[in-house]
Parts: structure tokens; C-alpha cells; sequence
């Protein structure tokens, strides 16, 4: 983070808490804090919005397991990022707007394609804070590794090994892109 403020460090301990928190835990959390009667659902269920066990569960659970992969990609590339640009775009009569647009933005494009690829990764194969949060609802809110998990359990093994090679792929796929991208921002910016 460029800035000094307070409770800064508790707040950079906070966005890494999904790394030393067991998987199964967090989905837990989730699905308490999210019900119908938990700290943040009993809020949510009179306005008509249902969280735990819906895919709208399913999102807020792999965001909050993908988060530390995108703010860590793109914290390094702010910190490196020149205040003099900035102030030069200012002083060229930019407005804030366009200096975010112009010359910010487009500098941790790289970094934000990046870090949403590996929140992605990730999340394709996620299993313990999504289980408790998704419900299982047929065609609702299932997830693949459950499907997995299932098909093994019903000895359909190549049932099982095709979602996984499905998944495999997927995550390959956004790897392979990551790459390509780096590669061409990298030629971009050395001409």
C-alpha cells in the first residue's frame, strides 16, 4: 500500500488471513456469517437477499479465497508506480479521472489480469470453504469438486477423472494466457 494510515498493518494481515486459514474454516464462517440469522444474513434476508447456499454464496466464498492473489500481484506494481507520473499527467491538465484512466490503469492492467487468473486457478479447484456455503443444490449451486467427489464415490472413475481433466484444462487455459500477456506487455514496453 503507497499510503500511511492507521491500522494499516492489520488491514494487510487481514487481506492474508484466507492463506493461513484452513479452507473448511472459512466456509464455515461464511455460511454462519451468511445465513438467514448470521451477523451480515440477518441484514441481507429482509431485503429479500438470500446468501448461504446459493451461487451468490459460491461467488463471495471464492472471492474471499481469490483476494490475496489479485491484492498481492497488484501491491508491488503500485508501490513501484511513480508518483511523477502522476503529478505530471496533473500538471499536462489531466484530471483525476483521466490520470486514473490514462496512466494508473493501464500500468496495473498486467498485474490485475494477472492476479484475477490466479484467484481463478485457484478457484476451479476450490473444495473446503465453498462446500459449506454452495448447499449442493442440483443445478443451483453446485460445485465441481463435489461432482468429483461424487462420481468416485458412485465408482464412476472416468466420470470423475473427465471433470477433473475439465478443470485441469481450465486452469492450464488461464495460466497459458497469463503468460502470453506478460510476454506481450513485456515487448510492449521495452520498444
Amino acid at each position: 500500500m503507497r499510503y500511511e494510515f492507521p491500522f494499516k498493518r492489520i488491514l494487510d494481515a487481514t487481506v492474508d488471513l484466507p492463506f493461513a486459514l484452513p479452507t473448511a474454516v472459512a466456509g464455515i464462517a461464511l455460511a454462519a456469517i451468511y445465513a438467514p440469522n448470521g451477523w451480515i444474513g440477518q441484514w441481507l434476508d429482509p431485503l429479500g437477499i438470500k446468501v448461504a447456499f446459493t451461487p451468490l454464496g459460491v461467488i463471495i466464498a471464492l472471492t474471499f479465497i481469490g483476494l490475496p492473489f489479485v491484492v498481492r500481484t497488484v501491491q508491488p506494481v503500485m508501490q513501484d508506480l511513480s508518483l511523477d507520473v502522476e503529478e505530471a499527467s496533473a500538471t499536462l491538465g489531466a484530471t483525476r479521472v483521466q490520470t486514473l484512466t490514462r496512466v494508473v490503469l493501464p500500468s496495473l492492467a498486467p498485474a490485475m489480469l494477472t492476479g484475477a487468473a490466479l484467484a481463478f486457478a485457484r478457484a476451479v479447484g476450490e473444495y473446503g470453504s465453498v462446500i459449506f456455503i454452495a448447499g449442493n443444490l442440483p443445478y443451483v449451486s453446485e460445485i465441481a469438486p463435489l461432482l468429483i467427489i461424487i462420481r468416485l464415490e458412485e465408482f464412476d472413475y472416468a466420470g470423475a477423472t473427465a471433470i477433473g481433466t475439465i478443470m485441469l484444462l481450465a486452469s492450464f487455459a488461464m495460466l497459458l494466457v497469463i503468460n502470453l500477456v506478460q510476454s506481450w506487455t513485456r515487448r510492449r514496453m521495452s520498444a
